[in-house]
């Protein structure tokens, strides 16, 4: 053990003692430093270009599709990221001498062996591009993927990253895309059920939804509705009356909510009552 450290000590001094050998592999190290460093900054250089492209794309006068811009821009700087490390990475090479044209051949020969583990890389990126040109989803849509639900923050070539209610932040690759629900195009369903005592009159109760609804139909968000279905159901201490209507993407959760301020309202202004769990007490006299 002494004697092995004893001849690394020696070869290192041996090395530091050669000044054309030390400087020749200060000067690949600074290279290689010097390489990382532009790519970095061409990195951040071309995707504020791309950025600013696209943003300027979004002003224009005429309506252009702005989740489309986004899965395209998101795309983009991906590609060019991959594109200069590719370049950082040929050129670190030729730093050493060494011919990447032959190390390319000779990639090509191995290139069997290198296929089957780079088999799903290929897959990812393949699925990548029929997902952005079939119009699957975009960036902003709200998606549901294999279990995962959330919004799509970012689509690149070989991995789509959607962020969740709570925060946290999935990346799924494409290739394992199977199912896709898209929760953002065409119209979105609200549907509330809102129910009262069995005491009420009913088509009083559905008069007064119909009033409540037409105010609610001024609202931009609201595409076609609020329509009072009627009766949908008798439950044990309730009648149930269900109104639907069709909203924007993305907005039939707070469109429900506001169907049920409004509604309970209206009920309280007109005073019908909605039921509650009731409890009778009958007590047997001797």
């Amino acid at each position: 053990m002494i004697n092995t450290i004893s001849e690394v000590f020696k070869e290192t001094m041996l090395f530091l003692k050669n000044p054309q050998q030390l400087s020749l592999y200060l000067g690949r190290l600074v290279n290689i430093i010097l390489i990382l460093v532009i790519a970095k900054l061409s990195i951040k250089v071309l995707h504020s270009i791309i950025n600013r492209f696209f943003d300027g794309q979004k002003n224009l006068k005429f309506k252009v599709d702005v989740p489309r811009l986004e899965t395209m821009k998101s795309l983009i700087k991906s590609i060019v990221k991959y594109i200069i490390y590719f370049v950082a990475f040929t050129s670190i090479i030729k730093s050493f001498g060494t011919d990447v044209t032959a190390l390319i051949t000779a990639a090509g020969i191995g290139g069997l062996a290198f296929g089957f583990g780079a088999q799903n890389l290929v897959r990812d990126v393949i699925t990548g591009f029929f997902i952005l040109f079939e119009d699957q989803f975009s960036v902003g849509s709200f998606v549901e993927i294999d279990g995962v639900a959330g919004t799509v923050e970012e689509m690149a070539l070989r991995v789509t990253k959607i962020r969740g209610a709570n925060g946290d932040l999935y990346i799924v690759p494409n290739g394992e895309i199977k199912k896709v629900t898209n929760k953002s195009t065409g119209k979105m369903r609200s549907l509330v059920e809102m129910s009262i005592a069995y005491e009420e009159d009913i088509d009083n109760a559905i008069r007064v939804l119909n009033q409540a609804a037409e105010d609610l139909k001024q609202d931009e968000r609201i595409v076609e509705g609020p329509t009072v279905l009627g009766v949908s159901a008798l439950g044990a201490s309730e009648v149930v009356i269900t109104v639907m209507a069709k909203t924007v993407p993305m907005e039939q959760w707070a469109i429900e909510r506001l169907m049920r301020k409004t509604f309970k309202e209206a009920f309280d202004k007109e005073g019908i009552e909605i039921p509650y769990p009731r409890r009778v007490v009958i007590e047997k006299t001797s």
